[in-house]
């Protein structure tokens, strides 16, 4: 029985994990929401990440979308592409290398009016080293690199 259990659990998680990487968002194992839950409107009103709450959420490309304030969920709802990460939140830099990656919310930047998440501190330096060209590798990736 113990094993049983234990081949149904690495086949869960092994369906689960290429359910995920098929996402055109990226929403992370055990759950369904876009940006870790950050509003990303924030991002460009604030210049800084800001926690949504779920009194403020909307759907968008199978996600679902928080937003700290009403006025928030109305901009995002009103221009949802210019709102939500490049990617669908994916790591910018590893999309750049032709792979996926979680995007965190804490290591992120704007360019040219679109918001880029990254991995992690170490990965994001890599990619602010030459973000257009990272940004030219990863637009020539996407959306292939979901399959």
């Amino acid at each position: 029985m113990t094993r049983l259990l234990a081949l149904l659990a690495t086949a869960l998680l092994l369906t689960s994990g290429a359910l995920a990487a098929e996402s055109p968002v990226y929403t992370g194992l055990l759950s369904n929401t876009g940006a870790g839950g950050y509003d990303t409107v924030s991002y460009f009103e604030t210049g800084q990440p800001v926690k949504g709450s779920s009194e403020y959420t909307t759907e968008y490309q199978g996600a679902t979308w928080r937003f700290a304030s009403a006025d928030n969920l109305a901009r995002f709802q009103a221009d949802p592409e210019r709102y939500a990460p490049a990617y669908g939140g994916y790591c910018a830099w590893a999309v750049s290398q032709g792979y996926l990656a979680k995007g965190d919310p804490q290591h992120w930047a704007i360019r040219g009016g679109r918001l880029y998440l990254n991995y992690n501190q170490s990965v994001q330096q890599k990619w602010l080293e030459d973000p257009e060209a990272h940004i030219r590798e990863a637009d020539d990736n996407w959306p292939a690199v979901l399959e």
